[in-house]
């Protein structure tokens, strides 16, 4: 996962340094036109109002980079229109600029995958439009107390206590940001995600994206889990639906993956969920969990100390592509805990499936950020939606 991360935060910097460097250079422009400068490489004269146009294009690049570097979404937005600036401007004094060329090139591409991003179609946009609406129906929520802690087992309620649960409001929805690796195969190579997450309880829903890249080729997952249906869609270079996936087996899948944020993410949320428990030995718990027309089961397993350590259900169907599904025991095994928005949280989480020649490790994902909705109505909705959109942590 490191080496994949560093590969990651390596392309950004390069992506920021060109961004910076090509503007720097735009500087040039300027100091030939206001004679800041004996400039020797720039033989044909550039007028002041030309000049003028130099630093404009320099400053829109550098803000740019800026804006690549904090993590901004609307970075492109200001790149595009330097890029075409600055060809323009290439073009005006091509014998001495032609080379800037071959740098605006570079940079369109990602540029060009930028403000496909922006589009309402998007699946980024698409993402917060539903974040949007889920967090208006988000109800009131009262305050956890040791009494509703009754009607669960021991060992769930050591661990909602752990969590830092009881004596706070109830959690009306969650969002989640995580970083890791993920693989298709067992055979193939780890691919470094972006993943951000909201889930709503009292109105059940959980909206699911992520950003990744195979072989340098970006693509996009939306999973989107309302009401008790659900859809999955992928698209590479987010132009080409490659996915597009839902039906009974999904809505199922996507019901376990829920119940599994519930007790991973806002254990809170467990003294309010429509769950039957059965103690199965001091570590381990059977859950049934019922979402409307939908039920699934799973062992929890807790540690000696009451931390939840492995969430493993039968009910969930692994797929790659939407159209073929195998049935295996799906498992999240907790690697680590620590304080996230106000909880003692897992934050370091597996994902894998318990195939017959052995266990496939598909995902690792380490939890950057959560930040709880923990009221109902537009104040609480508009508060939550600020605080979700803060930078991710380092």
């Amino acid at each position: 996962m490191a080496r994949a991360m560093r590969a990651r935060a390596a392309m950004k910097a390069v992506l920021v340094a060109l961004l910076a460097l090509h503007g720097a250079i735009h500087l040039m422009g300027f100091a030939k036109a206001f004679g800041l400068a004996n400039l020797a490489a720039l033989r044909l004269p550039i007028s002041r109002p030309v000049g003028m146009l130099w630093l404009v294009a320099a400053l829109a690049f550098v803000v740019s980079a800026g804006t690549v570097h904090a993590g901004w979404r609307y970075w492109a937005a200001v790149a595009a229109p330097a890029i075409v600036l600055s060809q323009v401007l290439v073009v005006l004094a091509w014998s001495d600029a032609k080379v800037g060329t071959v740098a605006n090139l570079l940079l369109l591409a990602p540029t060009v995958l930028g403000l496909l991003d922006l589009r309402g179609s998007s699946f980024r946009s698409r993402f917060e439009r539903d974040a949007a609406a889920a967090q208006e129906r988000v109800r009131p929520a009262r305050i956890v107390t040791e009494a509703d802690l009754a009607g669960l087992p021991p060992q769930v309620q050591r661990y909602v206590r752990r969590t830092n649960a009881v004596g706070r409001e109830r959690v009306s929805a969650v969002h989640v940001r995580f970083r890791g690796t993920m693989r298709p195969s067992p055979e193939a190579d780890w691919m470094t995600i972006r993943a951000e997450q909201l889930d709503t309880f009292a109105v059940p829903e959980r909206l699911f994206l992520m950003d990744a890249r195979r072989s340098g080729v970006p693509f996009q997952a939306l999973h989107v889990y309302r009401g008790e249906t659900a859809t999955m869609q992928v698209r590479v270079a987010s132009m080409f639906d490659v996915v597009d996936a839902r039906g009974a087996k999904l809505d199922q899948s996507e019901t376990v993956t829920f119940f599994n944020d519930i007790c991973l993410l806002a254990p809170a949320a467990l003294v309010d969920a429509d769950v039957e428990w059965r103690d199965l030995d001091p570590h381990h718990v059977l859950a049934t969990f019922r979402n409307g027309g939908q039920t699934i089961r799973a062992t929890l397993t807790f540690d000696a100390e009451g931390d939840l350590v492995d969430f493993v259900s039968n009910d969930r169907y692994m797929s790659a592509d939407g159209k073929t599904y195998e049935q295996h025991p799906w498992s999240t095994p907790v690697h680590e805990y620590r304080e996230l928005g106000g909880a003692r949280l897992p934050s370091r989480v597996e994902a894998l499936w318990k195939r017959p020649g052995g266990d496939f490790v598909y995902a690792r994902f380490v939890v950057e950020d959560v930040r709880y909705q923990l009221g109902g109505g537009p104040d609480a909705a508009r508060k939550f939606a600020a605080d979700a959109r803060a930078p991710t942590l380092p």
